[in-house]
């Protein structure tokens, strides 16, 4: 169920967009998956026709695709592709790593623990869907601090591109426990002006949606 909002503003739209999109980064809407508007429809209390923008901004972010006649499914990320955009965001994130002023504001760091308290909380009690929200404003503030938006939202852009490469760790809890002691290390080479150490966690930190998504990828072709 969405926040009680008119069913037809755009806070109701992005609540649903928002909502999808979760299921997909946790793997409770599986690739090649339907998108059913009447279901999504009768599942979020919402109307049709804001099923269908919001499955429009799905495809727009890479996350569904649309089949002649057949109607929306779950977008099926090639390997290759993911491999990719992985690439680029780990040029991207190093890039603003190297540009975050070292040490931060104090602003920013009470803003990373405070974030990252919930994002503790969220992971101690088996909440993925909380451990995701929590780890997007984590990222979202720890790149903002590198001081280029437009920097920023292309990091946003290019990893909502592979949120569905990340439903294999997204609700397993030893990833979700290693993410989380990462972004302790995060923080505290922030506060501890370790430069490397930074740059180093910011590369390494990405990769286990990556190799974890291609293996699972390489073994069904195998099978098949």
């Amino acid at each position: 169920m969405l926040e009680s909002t008119p069913a037809d503003t755009p806070d109701r739209l992005a609540q649903l967009v928002g909502a999808l999109e979760e299921e997909i980064v946790l793997g409770w809407l599986q690739p090649r998956e339907r998108l059913v508007e009447e279901t999504i429809a009768e599942r979020f209390s919402v109307k049709r026709h804001v099923v269908r923008e919001a499955i429009f901004e799905l495809e727009r972010m890479g996350l569904a695709e649309r089949q002649p006649n057949k109607g929306a499914f779950v977008r099926v990320l090639d390997p290759d592709e993911v491999a990719q955009i992985y690439e680029v965001r780990i040029s991207l994130e190093t890039l603003a790593a190297e540009r975050i002023p070292l040490p931060p504001p104090p602003e920013i760091l009470e803003e990373l623990r405070r974030v990252q308290a919930r994002h503790d909380g969220a992971v101690a009690g088996a909440d993925p869907r909380g451990a995701f929200r929590a780890n997007m404003q984590f990222h979202s503030t720890f790149f903002a601090a590198c001081g280029n938006l437009h920097l920023a939202e292309m990091i946003r852009l290019s990893a909502q591109k592979v949120h569905g490469a990340r439903s294999l760790t997204a609700v397993n809890p030893d990833y979700l426990e290693r993410a989380r002691k990462e972004h302790w290390g995060i923080i505290g080479a922030l506060e501890q002006g370790d430069r490397k150490a930074l740059v180093e966690l910011c590369r390494s930190h990405i990769l286990p949606s990556r190799d974890v998504y291609i293996a699972s990828a390489s073994l069904k072709r195998r099978r098949d």
